[in-house]
């Protein structure tokens, strides 16, 4: 077997926080530039100059048209050192952050540097800018969403939507650090955002150079793509751009990624970078309109539509929540030397890919939170003539699936029609396979070669359905594989830089993005029936660490060096109101939280379809006084079903042995709870219908087939008294929670 040694770049000095900027900007300013003082909106930039704002002022976008707005083709606008650009109040909050810092509109040949902008929708917004070059610009701190995720649950208002963006919907919807459209010849390099949503949008950008940034630690993407091509993209830190991830509880992504690179986006080249930790390192899609869901096009047209052509090597797209790369609905793209180790569903996703080389990878320990079938190295589905090839594959959960399942309505869509969604011509040749728990997985009608291989310590070698076709070739030689010359620009080495933090378990969501294991950290990590426990990393020398609440009792512990473990318990019913303190000097962090004492009684039950609670409820709550309904006590509603049902809680024996399944079940709770006078906010997580009544009077009706959602009601109580609370919930299908909190308002 011919052997490839993967490309991946040596990483810097251990604790690469960010790119070495100091050097590289140090080189851009060497400009003897006037100076034009700016102190306040509407500031039109029409020569060449360095930028002095005043300190401590805050320049507001009134009338959203840019705080500076650059009126001339071919200048340098240079930021002095120190200055800053801010949006906002320090105190406001970001998701309410608005205008932009810096804008450019319909000119050539523009230089940006040195600029520290923050505050904004988005930090700097460049029109029809052919030729522009932003370097050396600090982005940090724009816009970004409230994250309703938590810990212990996640909900699904947090998931994105990047599929249209024809109307700047990416822009208007989500914010950035920079965004730049309809321009070619762009040039971004040695810049940097953190605490935002996004980092570089890429709006129908062409042949253009993008290297030496580090947007990392973002709640969205690193750097987002619409129909940009020919570009070239290295050496970049896109390492945690990631939501909808708790560690052991659940893996979800929402459509975060490192790279998003959506609707056409070809013969581009991705090289050295580093996406780690990323909903997916790399999320590419065709687009709706080149499978034929927008745009009037003749059939024809979708004949061979997609991101096609390109070349992902040498990169890290490691410990995704979802993929390390997925590639859907495309053509000719080639993922060579790249490292893919620790993605929780599968190193490489590629439905209906086709003519896809996939050369010289490493995929290791990929598949531990797969969905269903869908996990491990490779998973391809519907794909055609795709090359597997010279790879490294150890320890995952399957080594290459790839299947043919029936199209449904797809296969009306004009892509299906030109394209064709068979699994056939596929090849999979001299890799090597070590401690995989299924080598080769392949299923429904289809067809695929298998050259020789090396296999050694599987679990399983192959599971193919009878339809499946395979052809062995055990003794037939390989062609011996040699990478291709790319072209790569930037002096950093983002890959492997950040070596201290490889592990899933390093992501940890707050509810602004992730955490950039610097900063101090509060957060919630989990709940027991008595009680609530909170992590408190990163806590500065000497730090107080309290726990305040009339009835709650407060265990401190230390967790590390820099570290404590907060315990907050109560043990009579009801409702505790509490507080979470640490202080030290000039610091000072605090979170609240509402501690629920109360009994539940519960009926968990099967449903059949036709007695749909929707449609049904006086017979669907029949059900829960029917044979094979079963009762159980629970000391809170918190019921982190997933993909399974009441059966896999470990509630109870009797619950376990009734084995009601993921589907098609429901639960009537009912409880006592001892309330003060005043105003009280109830509130649930759902998946599916979900139903709040206090003594007998609705609270929360939410009653409808959703993802997970949360809703709010309240109510007023004249004077203290013990409540009768009841929540109905029922599970269609698909994936399940349910939670309730109560808190004073």
């Amino acid at each position: 077997m011919a052997t490839f040694h993967v490309l991946i770049s040596a990483g810097a000095a251990p604790g690469l926080g960010l790119i070495a900027w100091a050097p590289l900007i140090a080189a851009f300013m060497c400009q003897d530039l006037p100076e034009r003082r700016v102190a306040s909106d509407n500031a039109v930039i029409t020569e060449s100059c360095r930028i002095v704002i005043p300190p401590d002022v805050v320049l507001k976008d009134s009338n959203g048209d840019g705080v500076i707005q650059i009126g001339a083709a071919d200048i340098v606008v240079e930021f002095a050192d120190g200055v800053a650009l801010r949006g906002a109040d320090q105190n406001a909050r970001p998701d309410t952050y608005q205008g932009y810092g810096i804008r450019l509109n319909n000119f050539r040949n523009v230089t940006i540097r040195n600029a520290r902008v923050s505050g904004f929708h988005a930090g700097l917004y460049a029109t029809a800018a052919d030729g522009l070059t932003l370097e050396g610009i600090d982005a940090s701190d724009n816009r970004r969403a409230y994250l309703k995720s938590t810990p212990v649950a996640e909900d699904g208002g947090d998931w994105l939507w990047p599929h249209n963006n024809d109307e700047n919907e990416w822009l208007q919807n989500y914010g950035a650090a920079l965004c730049v459209e309809d321009s070619a010849g762009v040039t971004v390099r040695a810049c940097r955002a953190r605490d935002s949503q996004n980092g570089l949008l890429l709006d129908r950008v062409n042949d253009s150079k993008i290297y030496d940034n580090d947007f990392s630690f973002l709640s969205g993407w690193g750097i987002a793509m619409w129909r940009s091509s020919r570009n070239v993209l290295s050496r970049n830190a896109l390492d945690f751009c990631v939501r909808g991830y708790s560690h052991g509880v659940y893996n979800r992504g929402q459509d975060s990624a490192g790279f998003l690179v959506f609707e056409q986006c070809c013969d581009n080249v991705f090289a050295e970078n580093s996406a780690t930790h990323g909903g997916d390192g790399f999320f590419g899609f065709a687009g709706r309109e080149a499978l034929g869901e927008s745009g009037d096009h003749p059939s024809e047209w979708h004949k061979r539509r997609g991101n096609n052509d390109n070349l992902l090597i040498s990169n890290d797209f490691s410990y995704a929540p979802a993929h390390g790369i997925e590639m859907t609905f495309s053509f000719g793209a080639r993922f060579i030397g790249n490292r893919l180790a620790g993605n929780a569903i599968c190193g490489v996703w590629g439905g209906y890919s086709q003519d896809t080389l996939i050369a010289g990878n490493i995929f290791e320990d990929n598949g531990e939170m797969g969905y269903g079938l869908e996990r491990g190295g490779v998973n391809i589905e519907h794909g055609k003539n795709n090359r597997i090839v010279h790879n490294e594959f150890r320890g995952d959960k399957c080594g290459v699936h790839l299947w043919w399942d029936p199209d449904g309505p797809f296969a009306e869509k004009p892509w299906a029609r030109e394209n064709g969604t068979e699994s056939r011509e596929n090849y999979i040749a001299g890799n090597s396979f070590a401690r995989e728990k299924l080598v080769f997985h392949f299923r429904g009608p289809s067809e695929v070669t298998l050259g020789p291989n090396t296999i050694e310590g599987e679990e399983r070698r192959t599971d193919a359905d009878e339809q499946v076709k395979v052809i062995e070739q055990p003794q037939q030689s390989v062609e011996p594989f040699n990478a291709p010359d790319y072209p790569v620009f930037g002096q950093t080495r983002p890959v492997g830089a950040r070596k201290e933090l490889r592990g899933r378990e390093n992501i940890i969501m707050t509810a602004w993005g992730p955490w950039d294991h610097a900063a101090p950290l509060t957060r919630l990590v989990e709940k027991q029936p008595l009680a609530h426990v909170y992590e408190l990393r990163q806590m500065p020398p000497g730090a107080n660490v309290a726990v305040t609440g009339r009835g709650v009792l407060g265990t401190i512990a230390r967790l590390g060096d820099d570290g404590y473990r907060a315990t907050v318990a109560a043990s009579e019913p009801g409702v505790y109101p509490y507080m979470v303190k640490a202080r030290a000097g000039g610091f000072a962090s605090q979170a609240s939280g509402t501690l629920i004492i109360a009994r539940w009684d519960a009926t968990f039950f099967k449903w059949p379809k036709e007695v749909d609670p929707r449609e049904k409820l006086t017979e669907w709550r029949a059900l829960a006084q029917a044979d094979g309904a079963v009762h159980a006590t629970l000391d809170q509603l918190t019921l982190k079903y997933a993909f399974g049902g009441p059966s896999e809680q470990k509630i109870s024996d009797a619950v376990t042995q009734a084995k009601l399944g993921g589907d098609h079940f429901g639960l009537i709770a009912r409880a006592s709870l001892p309330l003060s006078a005043g105003k009280w906010t109830f509130s649930t997580l759902s998946d599916d219908g979900v139903r709040v009544t206090v003594d007998g009077r609705p609270v929360i009706d939410n009653w409808t087939w959703h993802g997970p959602t949360r809703d709010e009601g309240t109510l007023t109580l004249e004077s203290a008294t013990t409540v009768e609370i009841t929540i109905e919930h029922f599970e269609i299908d698909g994936y399940a929670t349910l939670e309730l909190d109560v808190a004073p308002s």
